[in-house]
């Protein structure tokens, strides 16, 4: 099972990466290609009227988020309850644990016998994945909480019906590629404690209880890696929040007026897209918290670079049609590169 939804997520992976490859290289035989990509991947100030069939609201970019806070936060309770039942580093908390079970009457599911057989190797990995899901959640949350809080989305604003299509399903997906690898096994964990559940019935079954302090302190525990990850995550994750409070004031000074104002401040000086930079930090913080081996983590990656690149480079374009005054010394998205 593991290994069938590993190959699938990679697969899908490459499936919709390769097209959006294709259609930003500077070719002109191409050209048709890239307006078919770009018709159903823009948004926003970006899309053309001719472009408004088969198209939704922007504002359902809500969508997205609701439905991202809601199964991120449902994997990283299962994985994290998994790991600290199944996959512990001490074996301090191993033995305080399945003494706490058999006192109880606690069933199998609940007895830490079995982490024995778990490699400690595995054991890293797992408390890996409770990081990285960890560190999704609060980006989700807080593009949920701008959603409705910060961004201010023109009432002509839309977005293609695939593109909208393709955002449920990219929240679905990107959650679940940073814990593939323990997900079955987490699965069946989860299964189990239903089943049992079903069977025993709320009285009969013991307490579920979490030392989250002790949680806290195994996190610790992980590797450099895992924490330089985590400071490029924290650094991308403040640089989009303060670049969408940057796009969001001026709308609120304009009140209702379908117009659009060129961002400045900050790093709107030197690029032309800012928060889709700190985006690509974001992930990829995640890479490298992840310890950089897994592949479906970084065909993700590569995904959210291409994608980002292509929207960033079309953002760019509208803007140097669209203002005259536009600054020429501002770059797509990347200081001095591009």
């Amino acid at each position: 099972m593991e290994l069938g939804l590993v190959t699938f997520l990679r697969a899908a992976w490459i499936a919709v990466t390769l097209p959006i490859v294709i259609a930003s290289m500077p070719s002109s035989k191409l050209s048709s290609f890239h307006q078919l990509v770009s018709r159903v991947t823009t948004r926003g100030i970006t899309m053309q009227p001719s472009s408004y069939k088969f198209t939704v609201p922007q504002r359902f970019f809500s969508h997205f988020y609701v439905v991202a806070v809601v199964w991120t936060t449902l994997l990283l309770l299962t994985t994290w309850l998994y790991a600290y039942r199944m996959a512990p580093l001490s074996s301090e908390s191993f033995h305080v644990s399945h003494l706490a079970s058999q006192l109880t009457g606690g069933s199998h599911i609940f007895s830490l016998h079995k982490s024995h057989l778990i490699p400690l190797e595995h054991r890293y990995k797992v408390w890996r994945i409770v990081l990285l899901l960890l560190l999704l959640e609060t980006q989700v949350m807080r593009r949920l909480f701008e959603t409705f809080n910060v961004s201010d989305y023109s009432p002509s604003a839309r977005m293609h019906i695939f593109a909208y299509l393709t955002g449920l399903l990219y929240y679905i997906a990107a959650p679940l590629s940073l814990c593939c690898t323990c997900a079955p096994e987490v699965f069946k964990f989860t299964l189990n404690l239903v089943s049992e559940f079903i069977v025993k019935g709320k009285n009969q079954m013991p307490a579920i209880e979490i030392d989250w302090w002790e949680s806290v302190t195994t996190l610790m525990k992980l590797g450099w890696c895992q924490w330089i990850g985590s400071a490029i995550f924290l650094w991308g994750w403040i640089l989009q929040f303060h670049c969408h409070a940057i796009l969001g004031a001026p709308r609120a000074l304009l009140e209702q007026v379908d117009h659009y104002v060129i961002p400045n401040g900050d790093w709107f000086d030197v690029v032309s897209s800012p928060q889709y930079l700190a985006e690509i930090f974001i992930y990829a913080g995640l890479v490298v918290a992840s310890g950089g081996g897994d592949l479906t983590i970084w065909l993700l990656f590569l995904f959210v670079v291409a994608n980002l690149g292509f929207a960033v480079a079309e953002r760019h374009n509208w803007y140097l049609r669209k203002f005259e005054n536009y600054p020429t010394n501002r770059f797509a998205i990347t200081p001095l590169v591009y």
